[in-house]
């Protein structure tokens, strides 16, 4: 396996046991046992867990990065908005099992008090200032931000709940009752001045 192939794969591995396992409860043993090397040779990729904590980081906005873009092909706003709340019913399997991946490792950073805790936290700013745009779009050019907030907290407390219960029909539900309110939220037409 070439050296990037390898450094991806690590990455790849590292992800998923952060995810799964938590940050902290990771080692650099874990990885290297998941991925398939001695402990020697991942020392010649990542110096530190830190430096794989940045390199996961990065590789979780380039991904949402891609998934915001995808969704873009939607035509209307609230398509693309309901193509971000039903993530949750896309991911149950995995929202179920260990929780949404964005908030269990800000949250496990945040309790670390973890230099790396504010980068983590881009990819919320991602999903945000994308919500915003959508609600903009929608015209709701002076309360843009508060709605994109509130559908981003309120998906969280649903992915913290439906791990939490393990119960997929409380999670359907409560996708459903959002997707009902977003529904209902009026299309703002904007005026000339």
């Amino acid at each position: 396996m070439s050296r990037s192939a390898t450094r991806k794969r690590i990455e790849e591995k590292a992800d998923a046991l952060f995810y799964e396992a938590g940050f902290e409860a990771t080692s650099f043993a874990d990885i290297a046992g998941a991925v398939g090397i001695s402990r020697g040779n991942f020392y010649h990729h990542f110096k530190s867990k830190d430096d794989i904590l940045d390199a996961v980081i990065d590789r979780r906005l380039a991904a949402t990065q891609t998934l915001l873009e995808s969704w873009e092909t939607d035509a209307a706003p609230k398509d693309r908005i309901r193509s971000f709340i039903r993530i949750l019913i896309t991911n149950r399997t995995k929202i179920m099992a260990f929780g949404c991946p964005v908030g269990t490792l800000t949250t496990e950073l945040a309790k670390l008090d973890h230099i790396a805790e504010s980068r983590a936290a881009e990819i919320f700013g991602l999903f945000r200032d994308w919500l915003a745009d959508q609600f903009r779009a929608l015209g709701h050019k002076d309360d843009a931000d508060a709605l994109a907030l509130h559908v981003l907290a309120r998906s969280q407390g649903i992915a913290v709940m439906v791990s939490a219960l393990k119960d997929e029909a409380f999670l359907r539900a409560e996708v459903s009752a959002l997707e009902a309110w977003l529904d209902r939220l009026p299309v703002q037409t904007s005026t000339k001045d």
